[in-house]
């Protein structure tokens, strides 16, 4: 199995040193990539209208795209993996170009993981529509992957109008791996199928948030299923769980990691986020041990 850390955004701080650092141990560290989540503004949770979002705008978000720039200078061979940007807030054209740029500059390192998110304050506040993002992701997907492999792009859509034109500098990998994240329901346990074979028909890979338990094994057969029914081989669509440090040990992610092995995952990511380190040290020290389970 591949094996990912997830960057503690909330928790690193703003000190370029140490996010430096952190990206150098991860990489010393034998891992493959590390992935970072998104979201370009926070709610104010004391609005007149409430909030019972995850995050609000206490919360530290690095700007993903931005921060990979500065750790492809950083870092040599750790992949830099966004799971996920919230791609229909954002301009189709411009996550292109940013995300060529980044794999340029990482020399052909970047794995670009999108989804539709959910926050409608975010998306009010840059422009876009919150209730048509599941069917407008999927036209955005075909712009990126024509935007990364086309000198000159001639594209008509329902949301998108490129007239003759294109990107340079192109990418390294034409096109960029595009991993999907969402497919699964955590309240309520199950999948939501729309999603699910939204997935299964466009991403390269799955950034999935399965349990490693029963529920974990039904939710990837079915996904296999979906990939089947989409004429596509479950085979050559990898999938990532995620496991968290958060009230967990070193005992607890070994089972984890068996368990994915045993479904079927291709890789698998420990998030540090969450479960009370105190310092940089911490994080890593936990991402030494897991590390060494894999």
């Amino acid at each position: 199995m591949q094996v990912g850390a997830v960057f503690p955004q909330l928790e690193i701080g703003i000190d370029p040193e140490a996010i430096a650092q952190y990206a150098r141990i991860v990489e010393e560290l034998g891992y493959d990539h590390v992935v970072i989540f998104d979201h370009v503004l926070g709610a104010d949770s004391s609005r007149p209208e409430g909030w019972t979002g995850v995050y609000d705008h206490r919360s530290l978000f690095h700007e993903p795209l931005v921060l990979f720039g500065y750790l492809a200078a950083v870092t040599k061979r750790l992949r830099l993996a966004t799971a996920v940007i919230v791609l229909p807030q954002r301009q189709t054209a411009l996550v292109a170009k940013q995300a060529a740029e980044v794999d340029v500059l990482s020399r052909g390192r970047v794995i670009l993981g999108v989804g539709i998110g959910w926050n409608k304050v975010e998306y009010q506040a840059l422009g876009m529509r919150f209730t048509d993002r599941g069917k407008r992701i999927e036209e955005q997907i075909a712009v990126l992957r024509a935007l990364w492999t086309q000198e000159v792009v001639d594209f008509k859509g329902r949301w998108h109008r490129i007239d003759r034109a294109g990107i340079n500098p192109l990418p390294i990998q034409r096109p960029i791996p595009l991993w999907m994240g969402g497919g699964w329901d955590r309240q309520k346990r199950t999948i939501t199928e729309p999603a699910l074979r939204r997935i299964a028909k466009l991403a390269d890979g799955w950034f999935t948030h399965l349990p490693a338990n029963e529920d974990g094994r039904t939710g990837m057969e079915t996904f296999r299923r979906f990939v089947r029914e989409a004429g596509r081989d479950p085979a050559r669509v990898p999938v990532e769980g995620r496991i968290g440090a958060a009230r967990s040990g070193p005992e607890d992610w070994k089972r984890g990691i068996a368990a994915f092995r045993e479904i079927g995952m291709t890789s698998v990511e420990l998030t540090t986020m969450g479960a009370g380190y105190r310092n940089l040290h911490e994080h890593l020290d936990a991402l030494r041990r897991f590390r060494d389970l894999i």
